[in-house]
């Protein structure tokens, strides 16, 4: 882990700490700055962190339950490796979620949807431009939570919630292998959002059915992952 990161001014709040300890150590995992197979102990974590143990142990507690985390006897915390089978599994779930959704939302959008959806999209052109990966795997995300938002099933919601962070790290390492995959994925978008606002349901049904596809084609046949 980089010593030159910049820490964050923290508060006394002990919720806020909490809090801005899972955000922090989350981060870490999810862009692969903290790899799979990295073993920690909390002391550590807690010195890097500039904090105290109480919110470190309650972050990870957390991110054990999202499955990112292990505690292994005698080690310490180490950073969990999602397999290739794992993250299919993850993206067969949402080829069988978000396709019904599309189907359902297209000439249902309000104004005020599509004006979000415009602006997730501005945004995603100007991370595109400079290559900001951060951004993209956020923006990325943020456009197929905010249709299943708007959709309004609580269930699938949770569910993509729990989902966005199983894959984010895997995203993130097919744009760095694949920096033209950003500039088709924005593409990609503009052509569902297109035929969520003309009501071409079927079509954009299968745009994102392929969308999703593709991801996860590019990240198949990488072992490292």
């Amino acid at each position: 882990m980089s010593q030159s990161r910049p820490v964050m001014q923290r508060t006394s709040s002990p919720l806020s700490l909490k809090e801005q300890a899972y955000g922090d150590l989350k981060r870490l995992i999810l862009s692969g700055e903290l790899p799979a197979g990295t073993v920690l102990s909390v002391r550590q974590l807690a010195t890097q962190l500039e904090m105290s143990r109480t919110p470190v142990h309650a972050a990870i507690e957390r991110l054990e339950a999202d499955g990112l985390v292990a505690l292994a006897p005698q080690q310490g915390v180490v950073v969990c490796e999602l397999s290739i089978q794992d993250i299919a599994n993850h993206y067969e779930i949402r080829q069988a979620l978000e396709p019904y959704v599309m189907r359902r939302m297209a000439g249902r959008l309000s104004p005020e949807q599509i004006a979000l959806l415009r602006d997730n999209q501005a945004r995603n052109k100007a991370a595109v431009r400079e290559q900001r990966i951060d951004d993209l795997v956020k923006i990325d995300a943020e456009f197929h939570q905010l249709i299943c938002r708007f959709f309004g099933n609580d269930e699938i919601i949770d569910v993509m919630q729990r989902l966005s962070d199983k894959v984010y790290h895997v995203i993130y390492r097919i744009t760095q292998k694949y920096p033209q995959r950003a500039s088709e994925s924005f593409d990609e978008h503009q052509a569902i959002l297109d035929a969520l606002e003309s009501g071409e349901a079927e079509k954009a049904s299968q745009l994102v059915y392929d969308h999703l596809e593709d991801g996860l084609r590019r990240f198949r046949p990488v072992d490292s992952l």
